[in-house]
């Protein structure tokens, strides 16, 4: 429809234009059960008044509304032909004054596309359950708005339901005579705003916070899922992950979460992972495990748990002006979902995960023609629709991880607390955390931006060792290079661990260093002097968003005994460039099959190790010769049935086994094995073939 497509143009006038004091939504989601009334789309009744300035009286604008139809629509108490004004997707305001009501009575339609107000019956009990979605900007299809994210304020919702229901939005809420009224909220954005509402199973909790001054907080918690879900919906967990991010943010950020209550809904058919929505957070039902998974899924529901708490302060409190540094909301709430990770709950190796999985992502999405810079150009809400991909999340959130490493994490998280005191309940721009980054750091952030955040490739890091004739490292460099449709060389802080074998056969760290890497060739003086290294890590710790390279001594020190690492991530860290030397044709695919198969056995990490079965599968579909292909996959296949069998039993290592066999197999014993789990007539002790193995 015309207008639709809202320009940063259009956004940046009208914001310019208009200040806006406060939303009253008042939506009748009664129609949701029962028959449907006429042709056309089920829809409901959405009345919104909105009180607005405009510092220039007289001048024209335009509300936002995607609906069937409007009843009604009046402007400081001027009825006005809602046939004349309304398009379809915008509608007019002409003659504004200083001071303005506005108020649209609207037919809004119920979504089956998650867009909107989203509708979905159960299949299994015949129950309607109601929630809503609408980043980047849906809002408009449930009640008309200034759909923008730099035109804030307070928002009261009103919600009349059926018979039986309870309804939930970002304020707290209590219910007379069938309708639902909840508290004002702080001044929000209108794509976080939400409803959500049906017969949803809920659990509640709280949270108390004592700050040092002997201020109290207490956040109320809660927790909801579809009835049909409530059985599996280990809501213990969810809330324990949710006290310990409260602390650690509370402890980081130095700022009181600032949005009264913490509800988190489990929802059907939802598009996305997960959304921020202040005090009534979405998720993906599926992150409710109805059969045994492994501990990385667990892992997994906590970085998402932590990553939507993240984007409370970054995203909420303060957020961006426009969509162009969407990246930056995202990033951060990625690197800190991990960080929160890691530092609060019990899974101490998220930054695997993070290396292993969610870099992985960024590396492959940074080499598709499809790349682009982390700060792209979103021209209007087309574009941005588009930007939610690998270089949003997490090339972003790697990039960040390095900015951690560039400018120090005392001085990171100083700038993050400056940030959210300075810009509360506002809107910024990337510069506004630079400069707080300048402050607190001494760095020049402006060159750092320019080299990571405009321009787009991933940089390859090699170390070239010169040995001395008595057997030491005489000089040690890293060489950067780039690919020549991404010709950029940038600043790197980089960690170089240099590995040898203990008596024990084990390999370890015995000396590294942290080095800026700029330019295309870096010595790293410092480690000068030590014993020859049998494995040379140019990104230890992982740092930097780079691809690691081996000399030559180091790769085959990895063929032969990658098992013999100790320490998980540098294990992991190898694994995912031994992947990324393989999709470059520096490593052929059979042979990296074959490091898999050798020592795939001995991953102490769930994670890690599902990943490897993922890129082993890759690997034979698209890199290995066709001529070669079926005897890698029956050599795969046959690995997998090995392992699996010989993994404890119980274990997750198991499981994660019977999964990968599952996909693999394709021998008529292999087949018959997995026949003989289906219907019971074959069994592996410790393995319980539930619902979702089943359907592995």
């Amino acid at each position: 429809m015309p207008g639709e497509n809202l320009s940063r143009d259009e956004a940046r006038e009208r914001a310019a234009l208009l200040s806006v004091d406060g939303y009253d939504v008042s939506l009748d989601l009664r129609s949701a059960v029962g028959d449907q009334a006429g042709d056309g789309p089920r829809t409901f009744r959405s009345v919104t008044t909105i009180r607005f300035r405009c510092n220039e009286p007289g001048a024209t604008s335009f509300a936002d509304l995607i609906a069937p139809s409007v009843t009604a629509v009046s402007l400081n108490g001027r009825d006005l032909d809602a046939g004349a004004v309304f398009d379809g997707s915008r509608i007019a305001l002409e003659d504004l004054a200083a001071d303005n009501e506005l108020v649209v009575d609207a037919q809004c339609a119920y979504s089956r596309t998650g867009e909107g107000m989203h509708r979905f019956v159960d299949p299994e009990d015949g129950e309607v359950y109601l929630y809503t979605q609408y980043e980047p900007a849906d809002s408009r299809r449930v009640f008309a708005n200034f759909e923008q994210p730099d035109l804030k304020a307070p928002f009261r919702f009103e919600v009349r339901a059926p018979e039986g229901w309870v309804v939930w939005s970002n304020g707290a809420g209590s219910e007379s005579d069938g309708v639902w009224r909840f508290a004002e909220t702080k001044p929000i954005s209108t794509y976080i705003t939400c409803v959500v509402a049906g017969p949803y199973h809920y659990v509640t909790d709280s949270y108390e916070r004592v700050f040092e001054d002997g201020t109290r907080l207490e956040i109320p918690l809660g927790a909801l899922c579809r009835k049909g879900l409530a059985p599996h919906f280990d809501s213990d967990d969810v809330f324990l992950v949710t006290k310990q991010g409260l602390d650690f943010f509370h402890d980081h950020f130095d700022y009181p979460y600032p949005f009264g209550k913490y509800d988190q809904a489990f929802v059907p058919e939802y598009n996305l992972g997960a959304m921020e929505n202040p005090g009534l957070v979405t998720f993906r039902e599926e992150f409710i495990f109805r059969g045994k998974v492994t501990r990385a899924s667990y892992e997994g529901r906590a970085n998402v748990i932590l990553h939507e708490m993240a984007h409370m302060w970054f995203g909420d409190l303060v957020t961006m002006v426009w969509w162009d540094d969407l990246w930056l909301k995202e990033s951060f709430a990625d690197f800190m979902g991990t960080f929160a990770n890691v530092g609060a709950t019990r899974f101490k190796d998220a930054w695997i995960t993070f290396a292993n999985r969610r870099k992985a992502w960024a590396y492959r999405a940074d080499q598709l023609p499809s790349t682009h810079p982390i700060t792209a150009d979103i021209r209007d809400l087309q574009d941005a629709k588009l930007n939610f991909d690998g270089i949003t999340y997490a090339k972003g959130a790697s990039v960040l991880k390095q900015l951690v490493a560039y400018v120090g994490q005392d001085a990171f998280l100083e700038g993050a607390r400056r940030y959210f005191k300075r810009h509360a309940y506002g809107n910024t721009r990337l510069g506004d955390l630079l400069s707080v980054l300048e402050e607190t750091s001494g760095r020049d952030m402006g060159a750092w931006a320019r080299s990571w955040l405009q321009t787009a490739g991933v940089n390859s890091l090699t170390p070239q060792v010169l040995l001395s004739a008595e057997g030491r490292v005489d000089e040690l460099a890293v060489v950067q290079e780039a690919d020549e449709s991404h010709p950029e060389l940038r600043p790197h802080r980089v960690a170089v661990g240099l590995y040898r074998r203990t008596p024990e056969g084990a390999l370890e760290r015995y000396a590294r260093a942290e080095v800026d890497v700029d330019g295309p060739r870096t010595v790293v003086a410092e480690l000068a002097g030590a014993e020859a290294p049998e494995l040379v890590l140019v990104n230890d710790d992982d740092l930097t968003y780079c691809k690691t390279r081996f000399d030559a001594g180091s790769l085959e020190t990895l063929k032969s005994g990658l098992g013999d690492l100790t320490d998980p991530l540098a294990r992991a860290l190898c694994w995912s460039a031994l992947w990324n030397m393989t999709r470059d044709a520096l490593l052929p695919a059979r042979e990296f099959i074959d490091i898999v198969l050798r020592f795939a056995g001995r991953e102490s990490d769930i994670g890690v190790l599902q990943m490897l079965h993922a890129w082993a599968e890759s690997a034979l579909v698209h890199y290995v010769a066709p001529e070669g292909r079926e005897q890698a996959g029956a050599l795969l296949a046959e690995g997998a049935e090995r392992e699996l069998l010989a993994a404890g039993p119980g274990s997750e290592q198991q499981l994660a086994w019977a999964r990968f066999f599952a996909r693999t197999a394709e021998s008529p014993a292999g087949l018959d094995l997995l026949q003989g789990l289906l219907d019971g007539t074959a069994t592996i002790d410790g393995l319980d073939v539930d619902q979702e193995l089943r359907w592995a």
